[in-house]
């Protein structure tokens, strides 16, 4: 590597992380001729430390949704599920998993994705995975494992809803991962994936913290979404999870040195005007388009919620191997889509003040009802709050016909411009 230019090195963590994927995606392929069991699950308050301890193999179905925008399929999957009676109202993560399977559930490498041994269900404030379970358990007839996740309505963890999520995984989730699997519970093996989930969160927050910098090295959102894939889906609690952290960290330590902003499709984004924060998911389907927009703008995200919907890290939260059952049951707790509105706001404001924003920008979501509801009642509380312009444009997930190229754009240049007015 010392023979390659320096733009080239900052890359090598996408490279990891790209073949971290296609790995996990073939050993999934040959599951079934291995031996290996399979467990469907959501990213929001997943369990995959103690998936990896009964040495079975994660699915995220919203994690191939995703996959399959970004690949340019999901549109054809979207209208798959229609013709099998799924509402043009209905998540579009949910009709893109179910017209994959029912195109013979081909993942993002091409290749088969196996049955589910078991469905596994954190419930983390989306009541749309209740549903889109019992869709998937009437398509395989397989064994599901639900962890009731209790709503933080008041804005907090109680001990007595941390003693309930505690309750049911050692009464209900593990004997049924035990039954599946035909192991006992390792507690020793558990911990140890608890330890490097640790190291790999502490060196996340680390790099969120990095967008304080001007101009800043990340792109909290977009680039972002990048960031946060081995932590979020199948790898966290495995050692190429902490070498990809590590690895991301020392690209970004260099950045800073160099007063370089992050990567993007077009390369360095080093003239950054405005800094921004996100609420809300990206659109899959023209995501680099989408992304374009903002760079051609000059506009940076600093911070933004999507990007959490895995772990607030930030506010301190870590797996704790000392505590393994408290400390799974308060990641669950503490999720994104399991806050209530005011804490929401909280979050957003505390971005705005923390990493010196402009202004913030809600993408608001067709499908998706987690994020979407309350969110202009957001807006407008946070502009009395901070006395700082906010925008509203309006996509989908993974359905390319409610993606306006046109009108976001006009929308996105018309918040850009009344920014530097106020600036002026």
């Amino acid at each position: 590597m010392q023979n390659q230019p320096a733009a080239t090195l900052k890359e090598d963590s996408m490279v990891l992380q790209k073949k971290m994927l296609a790995d996990h995606y073939h050993k999934l392929s040959q599951a079934k001729e291995f031996g290996k069991k399979v467990v469907y699950t959501f990213v929001p308050g997943n369990l995959n430390e103690l998936i990896w301890a009964f040495d079975m193999l994660p699915v995220h179905p919203e994690i191939n949704a995703l996959q399959a925008g970004m690949r340019k399929k999901s549109g054809n999957y979207v209208l798959e599920a229609e013709k099998h009676g799924h509402s043009e109202d209905v998540c579009t993560y949910v009709k893109c998993d179910i017209g994959m399977l029912k195109q013979g559930n081909i993942g993002p490498t091409g290749e088969k994705l196996p049955p589910p041994d078991l469905l596994l269900l954190s419930y983390t404030g989306c009541f749309t995975f209740l549903k889109w379970f019992e869709l998937l358990q009437q398509e395989y007839h397989c064994p599901i494992a639900m962890l009731h996740v209790p709503y933080q309505g008041d804005g907090k963890i109680t001990p007595s809803m941390i003693e309930y999520v505690v309750g049911q995984l050692k009464e209900n989730v593990i004997p049924m991962m035990e039954k599946v699997s035909g192991k006992a519970m390792d507690l020793d093996k558990l911990q140890a994936y608890l330890d490097s989930s640790k190291r790999a969160e502490e060196n996340l927050v680390y790099i969120w913290d990095t967008a304080k910098h001007r101009p800043s090295p990340i792109d909290a959102y977009f680039g972002g979404v990048y960031y946060i894939g081995p932590i979020f889906t199948a790898f966290r609690g495995l050692d190429e999870c902490e070498r990809y952290y590590e690895l991301l960290k020392q690209e970004i330590n260099e950045r800073i040195t160099t007063k370089s902003g992050p990567i993007t499709p077009d390369g360095e984004f080093n003239d950054q005007k405005f800094r921004i924060v996100v609420e809300g998911p990206p659109n899959w389907t023209s995501f680099r388009e989408f992304w374009k927009m903002f760079y051609d703008e000059k506009a940076v995200v600093v911070a933004s919620t999507y990007t959490k919907v895995g772990g607030l890290y930030e506010l301190g939260f870590r797996h704790d191997a000392k505590r393994p059952f408290e400390s799974m049951a308060e990641y669950c707790l503490g999720c994104y889509t399991n806050r209530n509105l005011p804490n929401r706001i909280e979050i957003l404001e505390k971005y705005m003040s923390d990493f010196e924003a402009d202004g913030f920008l809600i993408n608001s979501i067709k499908s998706c009802n987690s994020f979407s509801a309350g969110q202009l009642l957001m807006l407008r509380e946070l502009e009395k709050r901070t006395g700082k312009a906010g925008g509203f444009i309006e996509s989908d997930l993974v359905d390319p016909r409610y993606f306006s190229a046109a009108n976001i754009k006009n929308r996105l240049e018309s918040y850009f411009q009344m920014l530097e007015a106020r600036r002026k």
